[in-house]
């Protein structure tokens, strides 16, 4: 079983950035977090070390690390610090607070998209995105400036589908769902209208785009 993360290691970890999972610390416990597999250090510059899934997940838990997997970068995690609003979320907070959350978890994510694209660009999805396609999609609409549905009324609700890379975009609000699917195709979705069978209710379809 590995080693659980000296005291040392461990404040370094839970003072990480709670979006990116950017990491400061000394070199040595940079290096030692890295060889534990809880860190990597990103091959651009200014070559900054970034907790990995493994180092995401013994930050949000009080146990022992899991065996060192590929390195990669973490993500703005949906749970813990911040969650994306996919709407139906009873007593949510609002306000300035939030608004300040929303913030820096989408300009940390458009962070993680420079950071694991080939060229750097920030207009199309990562692969943090892609598996997290609902928390990707509800934090592209929140950051935005669109209202996710309460517990009950009006707003967003974003959901999971059976299509592989897709996510169901509902709101009541004809209006106001075409204006989901502009802030998703300009945050790098592929993202169109559709209409329910059954009940003749209208939709938005959204994948993220691949180029």
């Amino acid at each position: 079983m590995t080693r659980p993360p000296t005291a040392a290691q461990r404040r370094v970890i839970d003072a990480a950035d709670p979006v990116t999972g950017r990491l400061k610390g000394t070199e040595a416990q940079l290096a030692a977090l890295v060889k534990r597999g809880l860190a990597f250090r990103h091959p651009r510059p200014p070559r900054d070390h970034f907790l990995t899934p493994a180092g995401h997940r013994l930050r949000e838990s009080s146990g022992t690390p899991e065996p060192a997997g590929a390195a990669e970068p973490s993500a703005p995690a949906a749970s813990g610090v911040f969650a994306a609003r996919t709407g139906g979320e009873a007593g949510a907070e609002t306000g300035p607070a939030r608004l300040r959350e929303v913030h820096s978890a989408w300009q940390g994510l458009l962070e993680l998209r420079r950071m694991t694209t080939p060229d750097g660009a920030t207009d199309r999805p990562c692969a943090w995105e892609r598996a997290h396609l609902v928390q990707a999609a509800a934090l592209a609409l929140e950051a935005a400036g669109h209202r996710p549905a309460g517990a009950v009324g009006g707003g967003y609700r974003v959901r999971p589908t059976p299509q592989p890379e897709a996510v169901a975009v509902r709101e009541p609000d004809p209006e106001a769902l075409r204006a989901c699917a502009v802030t998703l195709e300009k945050a790098g979705w592929q993202a169109g209208e559709h209409t329910e069978p059954r009940t003749g209710a209208r939709y938005v379809l959204a994948s993220p785009r691949r180029a």
